[in-house]
C-alpha cells in the first residue's frame, strides 16, 4: 500500500463529507493538503488575504446549506485569518477552517521563541464554535471527524482544526491514516421535532387570536421557506424575520412584515399573543424580545425552535421549547394543520392582516418619495432600486457599509429566499466583498452583485484581482460619499446637536478624522483587468450596470452619491435605540 500524506488524508475526508470547493492562499507548510485536493475532486479558489477565504467560505455556506471550507498557513496566515473567523461565527455560518501549525516537535512541549508561531488553538477557541489541534497522525482521522460532527451540530459557526506541518506533509503508512465516512461519525439525518411538542405548538396557534411566525437563520440554514410560507398560509400569521432572517420570505407576501418597517414590526409583535419563534435567539437586533418593542412575556406565549438547545428561553421567556431542524419542525407542523378546518380562525386574522399589508404599502410609499428626486450626485436610495429593476429576481445581493447597508436594506425588497448576505449580526465592513465571491463561486450561473460603501471596499478591494483571476463575474457597486458618513454624523450630533440640524453638518474642520480621499475604484478595477465604470445619475448608473452586465467580466461602479444627503440614513435613530436596553420583560 502506497504511502501518504496527512494533509492527503484530510483531502480525501472532504471529498467524502460532499465538499467541492476551498478557499485559500497556498504555502509551503501545507503542501501536503492542497496538494491532493485536485486528485479529489476538489477545487482551490485563491484569495490574496485569509480574512477574505473565511468570508468566502463563509457566504459559499449560506448560499448553498453546505460546508464552506477555508484553508490558512501557520502564524501569520493563521493571524490573517481571525477578523474572518469572528464574523462568520457571530453570522452563523457553517464553516471549517484548516490551519497549518509548526511541527509537533516545536508546538508541543513549545519551547519559546518558535519562528511564525502563536497559539492557535486556544486563541481561535475564543472567537469559534471549536478549536482543536491534531496530537499525532494516527489520530488525525478521529480529529478530523470531531470537527465535521462539531460543523454540523446545533448552531452553525467556524470549527477550526490546526495539523502540525510535519503530519501534514510527511507520507506515512496508508494504514495508520484510515478514511473513516461521514455515517460512521455523524448524524446524517435532521433532528425531528417531538411528536407531542408539535401537537401542542399546533393546538397554541390554532387557539391564538393573532399567531406571529418570526423567522430566524435557522429558516435559511435549514432552506425551510416553502414550509414557512405554508404554516403562514395556514395560520392566517404574519411573518416578521430577525435582520439575518430577512431573506427566507418573499417581502412582496401579504404575510410578510419586513424588517425595515420598525413601526410595523414593533405594532404586530405587540398584537400578537403567540409567536412561533423559529431559528432566533432573541438578540439585540431582535430588541431582546421585550417591550415595548415586544408585548410583554406575561401577556404573550411563546414556542421557540431551535437546533442548539441552549438559545432556548435564553433571552425571552419561553411557554414551549423544541429541540429540532426547523425544516423538519415545520413539516410536521403543516401535517398537523392540514387536519384542522382553520378557515373561521383564519377568515377572524384576515382583517388584520390586510391592515398591516395597507401599513406596509404607506410605509413603502413614504420611502420612495426619495426616488422622485433628480440630483446629481446620485440619491443613495435610488441604487438599490435601480439594482432590483436591472438584475435578476433570484440574483443574490450582499450588502456592505455603514449607511451604504442602510441605505441598501431599506430599498431593496427580498423577492427570492436565499438571496441576501451580509453581517447583520457583526457589523463588519469589509466583508462583503469576500461573501460575494463566495457566493458566486457557489452559484456560478446566478447574477451576484455588492452594494459597498467606498470606506467598506477600501479594506479588500485588491479582492477585485481574484474574482478577474478566478473567473468570479460579480458586479460591486461602491457609493462613494468619501467619508466615514455614519460616524461624521454621530459626531456632528454629539458636538453641535442644533447646528448639525439647522445646517445639515459642521465644517470639515469640526470634525475628527471622518472625511477621505476619493479612490476611483473604476480606474482600480481597470488596472486588475476588471471592467470598471462611473456614474453619478439615475441614468449614468442604469447604463453602467447594462454594461457591466454584458461584459462578463468581474465589475466595479464606482458611483458618486449625495455625500450630504448619504450621510443622513433613514432609522439611523431607531438604529441608535436599538442598542439601548428595552424598559420591560
Amino acid at each position: 500500500m502506497n504511502p501518504v500524506s496527512g494533509g492527503e488524508r484530510i483531502a480525501a475526508m472532504l471529498a467524502a463529507e460532499g465538499v467541492d470547493t476551498v478557499f485559500g492562499i497556498i504555502d509551503g507548510s501545507y503542501y501536503g493538503l492542497y496538494s491532493s485536493l485536485g486528485a479529489h475532486g476538489i477545487r482551490l479558489i485563491t484569495p490574496r488575504h485569509e480574512t477574505s477565504a473565511v468570508h468566502m467560505a463563509g457566504g459559499y455556506a449560506r448560499i448553498t446549506g453546505r460546508l464552506g471550507v477555508c484553508i490558512a498557513s501557520n502564524g501569520p496566515g493563521a493571524a490573517n485569518a481571525l477578523p474572518g473567523v469572528a464574523v462568520e461565527n457571530g453570522e452563523g455560518n457553517r464553516v471549517l477552517l484548516i490551519t497549518s501549525w509548526r511541527r509537533s516537535g516545536i508546538v508541543d512541549p513549545d519551547r519559546g521563541g518558535t519562528f511564525q508561531y502563536f497559539d492557535q488553538p486556544r486563541v481561535i477557541a475564543a472567537m469559534s464554535k471549536s478549536s482543536e489541534a491534531v496530537a499525532s497522525v494516527e489520530r488525525l482521522p478521529e480529529a478530523m471527524a470531531r470537527a465535521f460532527r462539531q460543523c454540523w451540530a446545533g448552531r452553525p459557526g467556524v470549527v477550526h482544526v490546526t495539523v502540525p506541518e510535519d503530519i501534514m506533509n510527511r507520507s506515512f503508512p496508508a494504514c495508520s491514516v484510515p478514511v473513516p465516512y461521514p455515517a460512521r461519525y455523524r448524524r446524517q439525518l435532521p433532528i425531528e421535532p417531538d411528536r407531542i411538542a408539535v401537537r401542542q405548538a399546533a393546538e397554541m396557534l390554532i387557539n391564538a387570536e393573532l399567531p406571529l411566525i418570526h423567522a430566524g437563520t435557522g429558516v435559511v440554514h435549514s432552506g425551510a421557506y416553502a414550509d414557512l410560507c405554508r404554516v403562514a398560509e395556514l395560520l392566517g400569521a404574519p411573518v416578521s424575520t430577525s435582520w439575518g432572517g430577512r431573506d427566507c420570505i418573499d417581502e412582496r407576501l401579504p404575510a410578510s412584515i419586513p424588517m425595515y418597517d420598525i413601526e410595523l414590526n414593533t405594532r404586530v409583535r405587540n398584537d400578537a399573543d403567540v409567536v412561533l419563534a423559529l431559528g432566533t435567539r432573541f438578540g439585540e437586533t431582535d430588541w431582546w424580545g421585550k417591550p415595548p418593542y415586544w408585548r410583554p412575556a406575561a401577556e404573550q406565549q411563546l414556542i421557540q425552535v431551535d437546533l442548539d438547545e441552549l438559545a432556548l428561553g435564553c433571552n425571552k421567556p419561553v411557554d414551549l421549547a423544541v429541540v429540532a431542524d426547523i425544516s423538519a419542525f415545520l413539516r410536521a407542523l403543516v401535517k398537523q394543520l392540514e387536519v384542522n378546518d382553520l378557515s373561521d380562525r383564519v377568515a377572524m386574522r384576515s382583517a388584520r392582516l390586510a391592515g398591516y399589508a395597507s401599513d406596509k404599502h404607506d410605509h413603502r410609499a413614504a420611502l420612495d418619495l426619495a426616488l422622485l428626486v433628480d440630483t446629481n450626485p446620485i440619491h443613495s436610495s435610488q441604487v438599490a432600486p435601480l439594482c432590483q429593476e436591472l438584475f435578476d429576481d433570484d440574483a443574490v445581493l450582499v450588502i456592505d457599509g455603514g449607511n451604504t447597508a442602510i441605505w441598501a436594506n431599506l430599498y431593496h425588497e427580498v423577492r427570492a429566499p436565499g438571496t441576501l448576505l451580509s453581517t447583520f449580526k457583526f457589523g463588519m465592513l469589509g466583508a462583503g466583498v469576500g461573501q460575494a465571491l463566495g457566493a458566486k463561486a457557489a452559484w456560478p450561473d446566478r447574477q451576484v452583485h455588492c452594494i459597498i460603501g467606498d470606506g467598506a471596499m477600501g479594506f479588500h478591494s485588491q479582492e477585485i484581482e481574484t474574482a478577474v483571476r478566478c473567473d468570479l463575474p460579480v458586479v460591486f457597486l461602491v457609493l462613494c460619499d468619501r467619508q466615514w458618513g455614519m460616524v461624521k454624523v454621530n459626531q456632528e450630533f454629539t458636538i453641535d446637536p442644533d447646528r448639525t440640524l439647522l445646517e445639515g453638518g459642521l465644517p470639515p474642520e469640526e470634525n475628527i478624522n471622518t472625511d477621505l480621499g476619493e479612490t476611483r475604484f473604476d480606474l482600480l478595477a481597470a488596472a486588475m483587468g476588471a471592467h470598471g465604470d462611473r456614474a453619478a445619475t439615475v441614468d449614468e448608473l442604469r447604463s453602467a450596470i447594462e454594461r457591466s452586465l454584458a461584459s462578463g467580466r468581474c465589475a466595479v461602479i464606482h458611483v458618486d452619491v449625495d455625500r450630504q444627503a448619504h450621510k443622513f440614513a433613514p432609522n439611523l435613530a431607531s438604529f441608535k435605540d436599538m442598542h439601548a436596553e428595552p424598559g420591560g420583560s
